[in-house]
């Protein structure tokens, strides 16, 4: 079960026909009140129980005082042969780098997420105004979802004098290529993320990452070595962060970012998602 509204029933369904039950816990639910907390519960009520990360797997067990033979971490993967700088050929670069009016001469900062409030745009923006590297762009991909948002974003940008340095290109299709524009990739999240597919996306593609740390980025990311990582909601620690990750000359930044591909392709592929999932299952069955 991977969510809880059938996860009910698919509790009650296998505890009758005598069969195991999985969940996946995957995210970190809200539990506003007790009925949200009993409605939750089901999520850790398999004979074992998958979360994305060892951040997770804290929340269950302390959470429901699950124990933690029931847990298994099973990290998010990223497909290596899709996301490699190598495979992204012909004009998928230029052409995003034209629609999104970007001068490849300035160096890009992209956050990829949705536009909402928890995925930390306005963090992005008061670091850029406040970083040395002045000429920096900041590129913003994702779904916009609410006008109301984007707009307060605009508005902020202009507030710092950096709206010139702003992008709100919305959704793509085409990440793998995207990120081949950006000189760092960053993860701005003010909650902790359960995973931050984000990351190892932009780790496989050699990119110079920088998150918060906190969440699975602190599984993710070893801190000077395959990304970099900053105290949560930290403007100006932030901004001095993209300043290091831009001042590091272009050797050195190819180099971190071989490292972290490698890192990714090792541990945080599909292909050993895969493998973990099905161990979980064979685990049950004999």
């Amino acid at each position: 079960a991977h969510s809880r509204a059938p996860a009910w029933s698919a509790y009650y369904a296998a505890r009758r026909c005598k069969v195991p039950f999985v969940t996946s816990y995957h995210g970190a639910y809200s539990e506003t009140s007790g009925v949200k907390r009993r409605y939750n519960r089901v999520m850790a009520l398999g004979d074992l129980i998958v979360v994305p990360s060892r951040f997770i797997a804290g929340l269950v067990m302390s959470r429901y005082g699950v124990a933690e033979s029931r847990v298994r971490v099973v990290h998010g993967g990223v497909n290596p042969l899709v996301f490699d700088p190598a495979a992204v050929l012909g004009d998928r670069v230029s052409r995003l780098a034209k629609a999104w009016r970007l001068d490849m001469s300035r160096p890009v900062v992209m956050l990829p997420a949705r536009l909402t409030t928890l995925k930390g745009h306005k963090l992005l923006i008061e670091a850029l105004a406040q970083m040395r590297h002045a000429d920096a762009l900041a590129v913003c991909v994702g779904a916009t979802g609410r006008p109301a948002y984007m707009q307060s974003l605009l508005a902020l940008a202009r507030q710092r004098g950096v709206e010139d340095r702003l992008r709100l290109v919305g959704p793509c299709d085409d990440m793998p290529a995207a990120m081949m524009l950006a000189d760092v990739v960053v993860n701005a999240s003010l909650q902790p993320e359960s995973f931050g597919l984000t990351i190892i996306e932009g780790q496989a593609m050699g990119r110079v990452v920088v998150a918060a740390g906190h969440g699975g980025a602190l599984e993710t990311v070893r801190d000077g070595e395959t990304g970099f990582l900053f105290p949560p909601g930290d403007a100006p620690a932030l901004a001095t962060m993209l300043d290091h990750a831009l001042d590091m000359p272009p050797e050195a930044r190819i180099a971190f970012g071989q490292a972290a591909r490698a890192e990714t392709a090792r541990n945080f592929s599909v292909e050993a998602m895969q493998l973990r999932m099905l161990t979980v299952y064979a685990e049950l069955l004999t």
